[in-house]
């Protein structure tokens, strides 16, 4: 909480780099310039502190600039990038922001510049903020938008800023996010994929975020035809990218979780029987992750491809858990080492899940001399994928439906946070509905009361 308020501190007076107002994470907070004109209010999830969201009310958002929409939220989800807000550890978090990132709805009202949207067209939201004009907007690449975020922290500490996003901080532009029932999208052209009749709110919405970055991470990463790929976390990401790297050829595929984690391992490979599991929380003594995946892999030297998708702030050792409670490091190194150690000489390690700033004992001496690539996927670029995974979805190659576990009210979304952070048992990956949502579709779980 204390480094969040100093990096709040640093933007103060900040001289705008984006194209779009930034810092527009709650419409109460100036509800005469950002609140509806009609005096609507809108139930919205608010961070607090670190561990502390709550459900409140506050104002119906309103048009700001002419590329806005206004969007009538039918589908939310939680995802385990949202945790890390919540714990506090991404930085630039202010009381009163509205969380939220992946979202679907209907368009509510329209900004005067917009042209090939119209108010009761059924949409999902990418869950970056990019221009649609910028060099890497026009590469595809629209987590690296250069007009949607302003921040000189980030600037400062990763050499260049990458997209706005909702519901992300301040670090990411301080946007209003979509676990509520009304949501602004700027450049709502770019950044609204309008879904078909076909596809319901409860496989579409997951195009806004967790189908694109799980596809990122295996594309981006090079899984190829036979290789043998081992993946960190067995969580939404990890499932899908479990499910994507047999679609791109692999031969076999491990996954690797365990502790209060351990039960997605069994959800997983009731999805996907072909996966092999390991549960670091039962090795025997003397015994690593490393070792495991060697023997499992032994005429191969280990396996050609690993992927994190579980994110740096979870220590395992005491080493780095006081590291990082003394603010000695962000993110902890001990997945990275063991993808680095496990992969076969030349393999690659892709990074997916995420890291926020620096990291203490990290294994360069064994990336360097056997050769083994490094990569960081970075925020995937949903709209380079979307429409390619949205027509695998039409014609039934993908369904969405196999990592979704549970369906709750927004009004839960309070203790879904506290659960979901608990790993409870059998949470996978949630559909959360708003008083706008229709009923379940077909093979969508039914609705369920959290209390």
């Amino acid at each position: 909480m204390a480094t969040s308020q100093a990096a709040n501190l640093t933007e103060r007076g900040r001289e705008e780099k984006a194209t779009i107002r930034q810092d527009v994470s709650n419409p109460a907070r100036e509800r005469e310039r950002f609140g509806d004109p009609s005096g609507e209010k809108m139930k919205a999830l608010i961070w607090l502190g670190k561990n502390d969201v709550t459900l409140t009310e506050v104002p119906k958002p309103t048009i700001i600039e002419d590329s806005d929409v206004i969007l009538k939220v039918t589908g939310s989800t939680i995802c385990g990038s949202d945790l890390h807000l919540y714990h506090g550890s991404v930085v630039e978090m202010q009381k009163g922001d509205i969380l939220g990132h992946e979202f679907c709805g209907v368009v509510d009202s329209i900004g005067p510049g917009i042209t090939d949207l119209k108010k009761g067209d059924r949409v999902v939201a990418s869950f970056q903020i990019s221009c649609g004009e910028c060099a890497y907007c026009k590469m595809k690449l629209s987590s690296q938008c250069e007009r949607t975020n302003s921040s000189h922290l980030q600037n400062a500490l990763y050499g260049a800023r990458t997209a706005g996003m909702f519901g992300y901080s301040h670090f990411t532009g301080g946007f209003a996010g979509g676990q509520a029932e009304y949501v602004r999208v700027p450049y709502a052209q770019t950044n609204l994929l309008r879904l078909p009749p076909n596809i319901p709110d409860e496989k579409g919405l997951y195009l806004s975020d967790v189908l694109g970055t799980s596809w990122h991470c295996v594309v981006d990463t090079g899984v190829a035809e036979g290789d043998v790929v081992a993946i960190w976390g067995a969580g939404p990401i990890g499932q899908m990218c479990a499910e994507f790297s047999f679609m791109h050829g692999a031969s076999r595929v491990i996954v690797i979780d365990g502790g209060a984690g351990a039960w997605r391992l069994d959800f997983v490979k009731k999805k996907l029987p072909k996966v092999e599991t390991v549960d670091y929380s039962k090795l025997e003594s003397g015994k690593s992750v490393t070792k495991v995946l060697k023997e499992m892999t032994e005429g191969r030297r280990g396996p050609d491809v690993a992927l994190e998708c579980a994110a740096g702030e979870y220590a395992k050792g005491w080493a780095h858990y006081l590291e990082i409670m003394l603010g000695a490091e962000t993110d902890t190194s001990e997945i990275l080492n063991e993808m680095i150690t496990s992969v076969r000489n030349f393999g690659k390690c892709g990074i997916t899940g995420v890291y926020v700033g620096f990291t203490n004992h990290f294994n360069i001496g064994s990336l360097m001399q056997r050769g083994v690539r490094l990569i960081g996927n970075g925020q995937a670029p949903v709209q380079k994928y979307w429409e390619h995974l949205l027509s695998m979805i039409e014609n039934g190659k993908l369904e969405p439906l196999h990592m979704v576990s549970h369906r709750v009210k927004l009004e839960d979304a309070d203790l879904l946070y506290r659960l979901y952070d608990e790993r409870n048992q059998g949470i996978q990956k949630v559909y959360i509905q708003t008083k706008f949502s229709k009923e379940p579709c077909p093979g969508s779980p039914a609705l369920v009361d959290l209390e």
